[in-house]
């Protein structure tokens, strides 16, 4: 049985902690270990999340040694990480009781070192535990294949499903970026040379916070998008603006949708 670890960082999040580590711990592949890194936070996280390691052992919690930010904290676990394959959780989010099993099967019977999976929208205030999470047709669809030219347009991949396979790609990190440390991760792989596959099934839970319209929030990160594309990616200029202006038009169109 692979051993899949789960990255989650956390601050601040003991209001939706609890809900999101047992959707780990009740999964149908048992076979982990959930490696959290608590960035400092000051609203007791790091109480329960100790509670959690006392009553199960593949909890494994750390203190990062200085606020750094959700891609740093994510980079310390995964520096930790003893599992064949690496997966991704944030603290406010959830799994679906299969997840990890279905994907581990996807994965395999598609030699695919870079997967994920549809997933479900909920509202940031809904209470309750994945399982008692009752669909209600807002799904985010998994693209069946992804590569790297598809991907500079726009993230298709939802963080809180995507899952690597460490025995074909090594122990990948994330830039050390303000934001969008994510998605320069899935770039990074594909553009050496491994394209995305996803599993239709949705199997992850999204909590969606309200902070403003959704257009205005996909238009914040469009100075963040320039300096991946540039710094990161080392796209020259008219590209860089190539694909920027794909990646506005796409977020504009999907904010009308």
């Amino acid at each position: 049985m692979p051993l899949v670890s789960v990255v989650m960082p956390v601050y601040n999040s003991a209001a939706t902690l609890g809900a999101a580590v047992r959707s780990v711990l009740t999964q149908t592949h048992s076979d982990l270990e959930l490696l959290v890194t608590d960035d400092k936070s000051s609203d007791g996280s790091m109480d329960l999340l100790m509670e959690f390691a006392r009553q199960d052992k593949r909890v494994l919690p750390e203190s990062a040694p200085e606020q750094g930010g959700a891609g740093r904290a994510r980079n310390l676990a995964i520096e930790r990480a003893r599992g064949d394959y690496i997966a991704f959780l944030d603290s406010d989010d959830m799994w679906l009781p299969e997840k990890t099993e279905r994907q581990i099967e996807f994965a395999a019977a598609g030699n695919a070192p870079l997967t994920f999976t549809s997933y479900y929208k909920m509202d940031a205030d809904h209470e309750g535990e994945s399982t008692d999470f009752i669909p209600n047709g807002r799904v985010v669809r998994a693209r069946e294949y992804v590569d790297y030219r598809t991907m500079l347009v726009r993230d298709y991949i939802g963080a809180l499903t995507a899952m690597y396979d460490r025995n074909i790609l090594g122990t990948r990190l994330m830039p050390e970026m303000r934001k969008r440390q994510d998605y320069a991760l899935w770039l990074s792989i594909m553009r050496d040379g491994a394209a995305a596959r996803g599993l239709s099934e949705p199997l992850a839970v999204y909590r969606a916070h309200q902070a403003g319209s959704l257009s205005s929030n996909k238009m914040s990160l469009v100075p963040y998008n320039w300096s991946l594309y540039r710094e990161h990616e080392r796209l020259s200029v008219p590209r860089a603006t190539r694909a920027l202006a794909g990646a506005v038009w796409q977020s504009l169109r999907n904010s009308r949708i």
